[in-house]
Parts: structure tokens; C-alpha cells; sequence
């Protein structure tokens, strides 16, 4: 198997951050069970929390919001927010809780993150995400990035993305993930906005080009290792969304393909097997709080993609009776219906 050489320069921070490849923070997917399953197919590669506005943080309940797994590891939490000093006080709540990277959104394009005038809405006021990096930069020693869109609405040229994220590094800023499509605010739903807008990669090579001490990662549309492989000719990293989440054996080759390590690759019958008493210990620690299999098991769904049987597996995971029943054994069941012959 191939191993994709690290770039040279040793200035570069995607060597020494680790964050060559990375699962991107998704709504309902990327929650701490769906991490831990991600984390069985690879040791290496950078996990990000669901967004979590600062006002879930300063006024809810921050346990349920940022608990998480010691396996977990290296983990970032990614906040959402526009006050700097809420922004603060939620940057160091999450060191506190022991996060490996704060990363603010400045790329959700939902309605309900524009009423709160964050997200991508952020794009429009380097300043003021200037302004919020430093505020947690100040409050903590774990490293401070933005994720963020080429453009929003109709600023479409380079120069927009270059001034933005020129104006942020200068609050000592110094990783950018880019997201290599423009949000549309108004008239494209949340989907419609990962999908319609078309991608410019180039825009992500560009910015390596013109701050080649800034790590660099490219985000959209990955969905094979050729891509990676092509995207790390120009930028330092690059983050998966969808694809790892409904292909997640995708990145079983990941740490010996990119992070260099001598560790066999796990089957997915290994990866089962290894959840089975994780789901345990969790459904007996709060299956009284209203933890249920299908809570974990959900996210296990594309395990067998691309195999033959995989839809039988898909059904056995979904049968609401036997998810009722809350046996994590469920998952070597289905396993054991995949090479059912047809």
C-alpha cells in the first residue's frame, strides 16, 4: 500500500497539528457516539464536534454538551457565536473539558444560524471574527481555527476570501479550513448549499500559495483517496463531510496511507466487534437517562457500503424491534446477515 509522503517544509502546521485528514463537524451526525465509531476505523485523523453555540454554554447544561470519550482524542470542539467575550468564556470551557482545538463556524448558511448572526453570516464582518479570535486566543493555550466559505451570496472573487482570512490572521489566527464553495444566505436551503454552489479549489490552493506559513485544509465534495491525494499536492489537510459519515470504512486506510503507521488496518468485523461493549458500558450508564441502541447504532449504518448484503445489514440495524430490545449484540447479527447468500 502506498503511503502518501508529508509535505517537506518544517514550517509547515498541518505536520505538527496532526490535522492532515479530518471528519468535519455535521449536525445530528457528529455526535461523541458517532466519534468513538469513527475513531475504532482510525486512530489518527482529527474528529470535530457538532456546533455548539456559546449560549448552549453560558446558559444551558455544558455537561450534555461537552462531554465526551477519552478515545476519542485528538478532538476539537467547534463553537458557535459572534460575541467575543461569550466566545471566551465557551473557548475556555472547552480546554477546561479537555479539547484538543476551539474551531469557530464561520460557514452555516441554516436560517437559524443567520437570526443569530453567526455562521456564514460572519464572513461579511472580518473584523469582528477578528475581534472573537483573539478573545480566545487570550483565554486559551489550545490552538484557535476558523472553518469557514469562499464567499457569500454574490462575492465571489478570490479577493474577498483572501481579505478575509488576511483580516482574521491577523488576530493570530493561523489555521483556516475552507469549505471551497460560497454560502448562499438567501434562497438555498442548508443542503442546497453543500450541493448547488459550485466548488473552486483553486481558491483553497491559492490561499497555500500566498500564506504558505498558514495551514491550509480544503473541505467539499471529497470522496475518494485520489482526491485527497491531488488536494494535498496544494494545501496541508483536508476534511471529510458527508462521504465519511455514509462511507465510513473509507478511512480505514487513513493512518497507514497518511499518518504512516505500521498498524494493521481493521476489518469492519473488527471495527463491530469493538463497538459491541462500548454500546454496553453506555446503555448501562444512561439507558436510565433515555440513551437507546438506534442512538449509537445510526451511525454505523454505511459500515458495509459497496458490499453484497450490505442493504440486509442496513435493515437488520434499523428493526425497530430489535433496537427496542437495547442488545448491542445486534450488531454481529447484522454482520452475520451480510453473507446470507441471496
Amino acid at each position: 500500500m502506498t503511503t502518501i509522503p508529508a509535505p517537506t517544509s518544517e514550517t509547515t502546521a498541518g505536520i505538527r497539528s496532526g490535522r492532515r485528514l479530518s471528519v468535519a463537524p455535521m449536525m445530528d451526525w457528529t455526535d461523541r457516539h458517532c466519534r468513538v465509531f469513527h475513531r475504532e476505523i482510525t486512530k489518527h485523523t482529527w474528529l470535530y464536534t457538532e456546533m455548539v453555540t456559546t449560549g448552549a454554554l453560558v446558559y444551558g447544561d455544558v455537561e450534555r454538551h461537552l462531554r465526551f470519550n477519552e478515545e476519542e482524542h485528538p478532538v476539537a470542539l467547534q463553537l458557535g457565536g459572534s460575541d467575543p467575550a461569550d466566545l471566551a468564556v465557551s473557548a475556555r470551557l472547552g480546554e477546561k473539558w479537555g479539547y484538543d482545538e476551539i474551531n469557530l463556524n464561520c460557514g452555516c448558511p441554516s436560517e437559524r444560524v443567520q437570526k443569530g448572526a453567526f455562521g456564514a453570516c460572519l464572513m461579511a464582518e472580518p473584523r469582528l471574527v477578528a475581534d472573537c479570535v483573539k478573545a480566545m486566543r487570550d483565554a486559551v493555550s489550545i490552538d484557535v481555527t476558523v472553518k469557514h466559505r469562499i464567499g457569500i451570496d454574490d462575492s465571489e472573487s478570490y479577493d474577498f476570501v483572501r481579505d478575509f482570512v488576511g483580516t482574521v490572521a491577523d488576530a493570530g489566527c493561523a489555521t483556516f479550513i475552507v469549505h471551497a464553495r460560497n454560502a448562499v444566505l438567501k434562497g438555498l436551503s442548508p443542503k442546497e448549499n453543500r450541493e448547488i454552489p459550485p466548488l473552486k479549489y483553486e481558491y483553497a490552493y491559492r490561499l497555500k500559495r500566498e500564506f504558505p506559513d498558514f495551514e491550509i485544509l480544503i473541505n467539499g465534495g471529497v470522496k475518494t483517496e485520489a482526491e485527497i491525494d491531488e488536494h494535498l499536492l496544494h494545501v496541508d489537510g483536508v476534511m471529510l463531510g458527508r462521504e465519511a459519515y455514509h462511507n465510513p470504512y473509507l478511512m480505514a486506510r487513513f493512518d497507514q496511507r497518511y499518518y504512516g503507521s505500521d498498524a494493521p488496518v481493521k476489518t469492519r468485523d473488527e471495527v463491530l466487534a469493538a463497538m459491541v461493549p462500548y454500546i454496553q458500558a453506555q446503555l448501562a450508564k444512561e439507558g436510565g437517562r433515555g440513551l437507546k441502541l438506534n442512538s449509537i447504532t445510526r451511525h454505523m449504518l454505511g459500515l458495509m457500503q459497496g458490499l453484497p448484503g450490505a442493504r440486509r445489514f442496513r435493515q437488520t440495524l434499523s428493526d425497530s424491534k430489535k433496537l427496542a430490545a437495547g442488545d448491542a449484540n445486534l450488531l454481529l447479527e447484522a454482520a452475520a446477515r451480510l453473507r446470507e447468500k441471496d
